[in-house]
């Protein structure tokens, strides 16, 4: 993304005036830009396709097709949208589904305006956001085996060292920065890091390599900086 325009969001939700809040409240700030709206999932998906978004803030409960289906198909359209699933469901079920099929946020709609505001930055950035209140739900679901997993074990063989550490960094919801601190490597290095692990692990997002990697008990690896 240009950093020197502003990110262009467009609303997908079935609730009128829940959406003029959300856009009432971006326009207050220079660097947002709402490009377009939808009332459901076709529509959605049209206007994604012409207006090829930074950041698409989708429902999950809509009439016609699913948010879940909508974010399928949105996403072969618009690979590079930031799409943040923007929900009253706190189904750890629906959490899950969501950030395997390419989520790069779940927010539930009862947090503040600020938190709302800071997320759209950070994955506009390329950053996953989560609710605070779903961090804990997707980690006890994935631990239960309550969800597919998003890759076969084997592929972690493909990992080097280093992208292990860095897996286990992504499972625990760290940031690029904070990796780059812990590791005392520089950020551009960790982010190439990652994109190897995508390609990996054939994986589209950074929070579906997070989900993978507390599928399969790394979240408590520990990193070193001896590399």
């Amino acid at each position: 993304m240009d950093a020197s325009r502003p990110i262009s969001v467009l609303l997908i939700d079935d609730h009128t005036l829940f959406r003029s809040g959300i856009k009432s409240l971006l326009q207050r700030y220079e660097d947002f830009t709402v490009v377009g709206e939808a009332s459901d999932g076709v529509e959605g998906i049209k206007r994604a396709r012409q207006l090829q978004p930074d950041v698409v803030l989708l429902d999950l409960n809509m009439p016609g097709i699913s948010g879940l289906e909508t974010l399928q198909l949105l996403l072969q359209d618009c690979p590079d949208a930031a799409v943040i699933m923007l929900t009253v469901s706190e189904e750890a079920e629906d959490l899950t589904t969501a950030l395997q099929s390419g989520a790069r946020g779940y927010l539930i709609k009862n947090i503040d305006a600020d938190y709302l505001v800071r997320a759209i930055r950070r994955a506009a950035a390329g950053d996953s956001v989560l609710a605070e209140a779903m961090a804990g739900k997707l980690v006890a679901h994935l631990q239960g085996g309550g969800s597919q997993k998003t890759a076969v074990p084997s592929d972690l063989d493909k990992l080097t060292p280093r992208e292990r550490e860095i897996l286990a960094c992504l499972a625990r919801g760290e940031s690029n920065k904070i990796i780059a601190r812990t590791l005392d490597v520089a950020e551009s290095t960790v982010k190439i890091h990652v994109q190897n692990i995508l390609k990996k692990l054939h994986l589209t997002s950074r929070v579906q390599a997070a989900v993978f990697a507390v599928e399969h008990g790394m979240a408590g690896t520990q990193v070193s900086n001896d590399r």
